[in-house]
């Protein structure tokens, strides 16, 4: 059984590895993650999860793991920002509010579909002009689910979640684990 990660992002393999799992290969999907008319953040980040996981080509015994994470304010998807204005308008957003960091987990082998998702408060301090300029000014914003990643720079403005740390960087470790175990993968193998 191989296990092919459908997913370019360098954390989730680092995340996998903290648990002793290595992908046999790397394969990211190239869907359209544009939200439906309409669309909540829990069912758009389960939705793109699952639609990456069957847009991975696989062969039958083949094991894809999958995952979305989407950054929410209430009703709204705050994604990738396209540049660094939309990510000031995101961290502007989110300056001094809770907000909601969502991340859905697919696992695919043939027709049989493993899913979970998992949700974690997250409180962003409020921020300075200065902390904002310096935080855009790393860079870090970049591909990063609501203009932050709270594993780099933007973790000095994060003083409070409730929820999953390693959900918020992208791959709930907990959860991911056991839909492996559920899809009969060895996790924790001792070499």
């Amino acid at each position: 059984m191989r296990l092919i990660l459908g997913s370019g992002s360098p954390r989730r393999q680092e995340l996998l590895a903290q648990i002793g799992v290595a992908a046999d290969d790397v394969r990211p999907p190239d869907i359209d993650e544009t939200p439906l008319k309409q669309e909540l953040p829990r069912p758009y980040c389960a939705r793109m999860a699952r639609e990456k996981a069957q847009a991975v080509p696989a062969g039958p015994d083949d094991l894809v793991l999958c995952a979305d994470t989407t950054v929410a304010m209430g009703r709204r998807i705050l994604g990738k920002p396209a540049d660094q204005a939309e990510a000031e308008g995101f961290l502007r957003a989110l300056s001094g509010r809770r907000h909601r960091v969502i991340t859905a987990v697919a696992l695919k082998r043939g027709d049989r579909l493993w899913e979970r998702d998992v949700v974690t408060t997250v409180q962003m301090k409020r921020l300075s002009e200065q902390e904002l300029r310096g935080y855009l000014a790393t860079g870090d914003w970049q591909g990063k689910a609501g203009g932050y990643g709270i594993q780099g720079p933007a973790g000095a403005l994060i003083p409070w979640i409730n929820g999953s740390f390693t959900g918020v960087v992208g791959l709930p470790l907990a959860e991911t684990a056991a839909l492996l175990q559920a899809a009969g993968y060895p996790v924790w193998r001792v070499a």
